[in-house]
């Protein structure tokens, strides 16, 4: 464990937090400008971090497995990335021109995943996931597509259909797409197929009736949303099946889970998706995204003859910032680097088992390779169905996120842990360590929910 400051709270309350909380509530709607910031027992303001330790604005440090929700895989202030940055920064920080990093950046995801013979650069995983579904019905002159109950792919309309939404009863699959929410037109919702999570002979029915119709189907092949629960090998054969046999383009949404291995996890399956969207961990901690695939496909971008039949642009796609930060950390992610991660990802996973064995308390862990996610079931979820909390494992969900974070690990316990490179045995130890204290304290209302 890294030594110096306070570790968690200590007795530096959240003071400095307070005040600024109390300015942002001024210039943002709630008082922040991403929903996705825990807000119990309020914001947290974080000053500096290195490594896998973070430093909050009254002086607490707090071991951190959040990672920018996924995106830091080297941890914080990585030193490659750190100077690759300075060094651009110093050279200019944006132009209008192409510059040797975009290709240099794009030569090394291209050389990694065979799937991806071309790609374009945007700035966040949603746009890609939105150019990916656009590419695709250019493409197939189809609009509907299809995807996974549950599943999240960023906030395009036609992928944030049943990211949340309650599903019909089990073992019926899932509801319709209708249900409105907010923002989003309710005749987007005719264009949406949903898919039953690991359910493979109601998928095949599902893809055969919507035969001639659908532009794409997007996958994510272990759904943070949905669980962190892997699909299941089978599942994605009946599906890159029928999606070939119907004309319909098979996307596979690696934003998160490319940081499953070399490849990502679609190497790790032997699948070769139509089109590929990327993020997170190929900026290096700063802004981006891409949509990769066969030259063929990929020519639906092509402007070199006149206009292209889908145009794409953006003021800072491909900015050599992020560029330079990306290839600096994924340079540093050779295999023996995701070997580490997996080696860190199961002691993580088993570590936690046997403190809720220990405790005989009905705690479950799902996750592949540096991610691992906690679920307050009897049983291992093996469905979005079987994963989803009820309003009570909620509840506690969230009251052990604010216990570890008074304890010094920065984790909302309802999204997905992720491990660095720059963690250690002895930080996996001090985070099971602090697990175990924070369900003691919560035992006797962890044991209700058998009841």
């Amino acid at each position: 464990m890294s030594m110096g400051g306070e570790v968690g709270l200590g007795h530096n309350l959240y003071t400095s937090s307070r005040a600024a909380f109390e300015r942002a509530k001024q210039v943002f709607p709630g008082g922040t400008t991403r929903i996705t910031v825990p807000r119990r027992p309020l914001p947290v303001y974080m000053a500096s971090g290195k490594g896998a330790w973070l430093t909050d604005v009254d002086g607490n440090r707090y071991l951190d497995f959040n990672n920018n929700f996924t995106t830091l895989i080297h941890g914080h202030a990585f030193a490659p990335v750190v100077e690759a940055v300075e060094q651009q920064i110093r050279q200019g920080s944006c132009f209008a021109n192409p510059t040797s990093y975009e290709v240099a950046l794009a030569e090394m995801l291209c050389a990694r995943v065979p799937a991806i013979e071309r790609l374009r650069f945007v700035n966040t995983g949603t746009e890609a996931v939105m150019f990916a579904v656009k590419a695709a019905r250019a493409i197939t002159g189809r609009t509907k597509i299809a995807k996974f109950e549950g599943a999240y792919h960023g906030a395009y309309d036609w992928v944030s259909v049943n990211q949340t939404q309650e599903n019909g009863a089990e073992g019926q699959g899932p509801t319709s797409a209708g249900a409105q929410v907010n923002g989003i037109p309710a005749s987007v919702f005719d264009e949406v197929v949903l898919l039953p999570f690991n359910d493979a002979e109601a998928t095949a029915a599902i893809l055969e009736a919507h035969a001639g119709e659908l532009a794409a189907v997007i996958i994510d092949l272990v759904p943070s949303r949905a669980g962190l629960i892997p699909l299941e090998p089978s599942y994605v054969e009946v599906i890159r099946g029928l999606a070939k046999r119907h004309g319909t383009l098979l996307i596979c949404d690696e934003v998160l889970n490319f940081r499953q291995g070399y490849g990502g996890a679609m190497g790790c399956y032997g699948l070769e998706p139509d089109l590929v969207v990327l993020g997170k961990i190929i900026g290096g901690g700063l802004p981006v995204g891409a949509i990769g695939g066969r030259a063929h496909h990929m020519e639906v971008f092509d402007n070199s003859a006149g206009d292209p039949c889908l145009p794409q642009g953006g003021t800072f796609s491909a900015n050599p910032l992020s560029m330079v930060a990306g290839i600096a950390s994924m340079s540093a992610l050779d295999p023996n680097a995701f070997a580490y991660l997996e080696d860190l990802g199961n002691k993580v996973r088993e570590g936690l088992r046997e403190v809720a064995r220990l405790r005989g308390l009905p705690l479950q862990v799902t996750g592949v390779g540096s991610l691992f996610r906690i679920h307050l079931k009897e049983k291992p979820p093996s469905s979005y169905v079987e994963a989803r909390p009820t309003p009570g494992e909620a509840a506690l969900l969230e009251s052990l996120g604010c216990a570890l974070l008074e304890k010094g690990v920065v984790m909302p316990a309802s999204s997905p842990g992720a491990c660095s490179t720059s963690m250690t045995d002895a930080d996996i130890e001090f985070f099971l360590d602090v697990v175990g204290r924070c369900l003691d304290e919560e035992s006797k209302e962890l044991a209700a929910l058998r009841l």
